[in-house]
């Protein structure tokens, strides 16, 4: 099953498609869309959602992740963030994919074993998990992202297939 990771940014938004298991990912593909920071914002977000579209329809994830906004950031940026992954939250959802959304500090304790790890700390943890090793933080964000989600999804599906379904009773 592809899981597609995202890492969204108004100027670098990362994505990762990954298959396997948790024990043994493959990575399918990854990249990163990147905008030009002085062309005007609309600008920007469709181009955002046009190259997502396209990676949407040429590897067809199964599912979906995508990391939630972080405290700390300026008010501009958090809401330039905000648009950025309302574009892809709204591609995901017309191409009816279930997406599921991980905090930063969730992404990072998966992976790294620290919600509080470092960007190097992760891509460390990446290039070990899924062997891939990348310059940029926005990609082995990214990856993170699907792997997080590859290890709740597996960790879910495992519970609830353990979880007996009760019995209708009947009226007396």
């Amino acid at each position: 099953m592809a899981i597609l990771g995202v890492d969204p940014g108004s100027v670098a938004t990362g994505w990762a498609v990954v298959a396997g298991t948790p024990e043994r990912p493959q990575v399918l593909a990854c990249g990163v869309i990147k905008t030009q920071a002085r062309k005007p914002f609309g600008e920007r977000l469709a181009t955002i959602q046009d190259r997502f579209v396209e990676i949407l329809g040429e590897h067809r994830p199964a599912l979906a992740a995508v990391e939630s906004p972080f405290h700390g950031a300026s008010a501009r940026s958090a809401l330039q963030l905000a648009h950025a992954r309302g574009v892809i939250l709204a591609a995901l959802s017309k191409a009816g994919i279930v997406t599921a959304e991980y905090s930063p500090a969730s992404v990072k304790k998966t992976v790294a074993g620290n919600g509080r790890a470092t960007k190097e700390q992760v891509a460390y943890m990446v290039e070990r998990i899924a062997g891939i090793r990348s310059a940029s933080h926005d990609l082995t964000d990214a990856v993170a992202v699907a792997l997080c989600h590859q290890t709740h999804h597996r960790l879910a599906r495992t519970i609830f297939r353990q979880v007996p379904v009760a019995e209708k009773s009947t009226p007396r």
